[in-house]
């Protein structure tokens, strides 16, 4: 299963804990599927655990026949499509008219009086997730989208996720081959929003895996800056060993002032040393930026 079917599963488990809880969420399913009217209310899904929380969800709610069914699709992976459907269209016309809608509404929109507090309004965003909603595994990339049927619905479900005092959050919105589509992409809203709708493991997988990146990433740095540096200091220590040879094959070591030449045999006998190891073995001991002088005054003697 793929993270986002996990997170469904889990916020499927959550057990609501009043009528209005179940209602809103009910309300989310139903607003945000493919049809959802006075004659026909059909809720889809690919999620065996979502199809059974809806079929659930609005049988304890309206005591109505509910028929499900599933056919295998032809997409690569072969999976399932589970399609719920309210069979009476009395039924229908009952649960359309309890969210205070009719049948003279254009657009579908949100109704703002079935959202009384904050928990109902996570329970309806939990149901809107369940809909239509998914997000990205967060080992690949950091992603929640909901793919909303209609622009005004879709405006209105920014509105109260923006307007809501624990989230507050502001989604973009793009418009793919005729759906809208709420996003978002940064970690730390896509963990609280999966722990406002009830999905606390989703979540903390989210937080983790950021953490985890960020060791990796922050390991990742201080090896490739030893390496580099480790890659200066031999190509350095290289040239000195080079000029230093010339001078002995030349002018000789013994021409050197005794500075000079115990640092010229340190670095000969040492090429991989560092220049603060080369100044703790000279007599009396320098510093590195001591020894350093003296290098570049080797360098020039060679050059000369």
């Amino acid at each position: 299963m793929s993270f986002s079917s996990d997170t469904k599963k889990e916020i499927c488990q959550y057990h609501d804990k009043r009528n209005g809880e179940m209602l809103a969420e009910c309300y989310g399913m139903l607003l945000f599927s493919r049809q959802f009217s006075e004659k026909q209310i059909v809720f889809n899904t690919e999620n065996i655990f979502v199809i059974n929380r809806f079929v659930h969800n609005i049988s304890e709610c309206f005591g109505v026949i509910v028929e499900k069914k599933s056919v295998l699709t032809q997409r690569h992976g072969g999976g399932n499509i589970f399609t719920a459907t309210v069979i009476l269209e009395s039924d229908c016309q009952k649960i359309f008219r309890h969210f205070g809608y009719s049948g003279k509404q254009i657009n579908r929109r949100i109704n703002y009086a079935i959202l009384e507090d904050d928990i109902c309004v996570s329970a309806f965003l939990r149901g809107v997730f369940l809909a239509c909603g998914s997000v990205n595994n967060p080992e690949k990339d950091y992603h929640l989208e909901f793919a909303v049927p209609y622009k005004n619905l879709c405006r209105d479900l920014i509105k109260i996720i923006s307007t809501e005092e624990r989230l507050m959050y502001t989604l973009k919105i793009v418009e793919r081959k005729g759906i809208y589509v709420a996003y978002l992409k940064d970690s730390e809203q896509i963990s609280d929003f999966l722990a406002f709708i009830n999905a606390p493991v989703a979540s903390m997988q989210i937080i983790e895996t950021k953490i985890l990146k960020e060791i990796r990433n922050n390991a990742n740095r201080k090896t490739n800056s030893e390496v580099a540096n480790m890659k200066k200091t031999i190509t350095a220590s290289m040239k000195q060993k080079k000029a230093i040879e010339k001078i002995r094959d030349t002018v000789g070591l013994e021409s050197l002032s005794d500075e000079l030449r115990q640092v010229a045999v340190l670095r000969l006998e040492n090429p991989e040393m560092s220049l603060r190891e080369i100044g703790e073995r000279t007599i009396p001991p320098v510093s590195r930026s001591g020894v350093n002088h003296r290098m570049q005054k080797l360098l020039e003697i060679a050059q000369e």
